[in-house]
């Protein structure tokens, strides 16, 4: 599971804005995926142990 996480993670941030269609000339989703991205680990990790 965490694979296929960490490849949907690399082919969103990497291909998003062909595949969707969004415009990112900030760089805010990006930003913003991998902020949910990192708060996912973490919570992953505060869950586990």
């Amino acid at each position: 599971m965490a694979a296929l996480a960490m490849m949907l993670f690399v082919s969103l941030f990497a291909f998003g804005a062909e595949y969707l269609g969004w415009s990112d000339p900030a760089g805010r989703v990006q930003l913003a995926l991998v902020s949910s991205f990192i708060f996912g680990i973490v919570c992953g990790f505060k869950v586990k142990g």
